[in-house]
């Protein structure tokens, strides 16, 4: 989700927002998205609803908060589809995005000490890595799979170092 065009002026504020997080400004970056996502609202276009959750999501450190975004992320993707993906980027397919979102919710699932729920999802996600593109982004969902999936099993509740969560 990273190629913005101009016709799309929604993608364009996501855009702008989401680079104030990893530049320090979480608060801000967060503000912004949910001036959009109030914008956008629960029935706008299932895209950006989809982009907006999952960036708002990794800007909650508590695991309760990034889960409801999270969960509206997986939401907006069921009623996502390709076509609509692809006017944003032609590279884009929906069953990309299930790995991560699944990856994401099982995550925070495990942080509330919800492991059966939490490894159903790691399920989920593990089943649709197959739509993961090789090279670096594949590579890191994967991994990122294994490791929840190991904290699940272990019964770990703490917070991943590689979280993206910026607080």
């Amino acid at each position: 989700m990273t190629t913005t065009p101009a016709a799309d002026p929604t993608m364009t504020a996501i855009t702008a927002a989401v680079t104030l997080g990893p530049e320090g400004d979480a608060t801000r970056a967060r503000q912004e998205l949910l001036a959009i996502w109030r914008e956008v609202e629960v029935l706008g276009d299932p895209f950006h609803r989809c982009t907006l959750a999952h960036y708002l999501a990794d800007l909650y450190a508590e695991p309760a908060e990034a889960l409801v975004w999270d969960v509206r992320a997986l939401d907006a993707a069921d009623a996502l589809t390709d076509q609509r993906a692809q006017e944003h980027d032609a590279s884009l397919q929906v069953a990309g995005f299930y790995p991560s979102l699944h990856l994401n919710i099982a995550d925070n699932l495990r942080r509330l000490a919800a492991f059966d729920l939490a490894a159903e999802h790691i399920g989920k996600a593990a089943e649709r890595s197959v739509a993961l593109p090789d090279g670096p982004y594949g590579d890191m969902i994967r991994t990122a799979i294994r490791g929840v999936s190991d904290a699940i099993t272990a019964r770990d509740t703490t917070s991943r170092s590689t979280s993206p969560t910026v607080g």
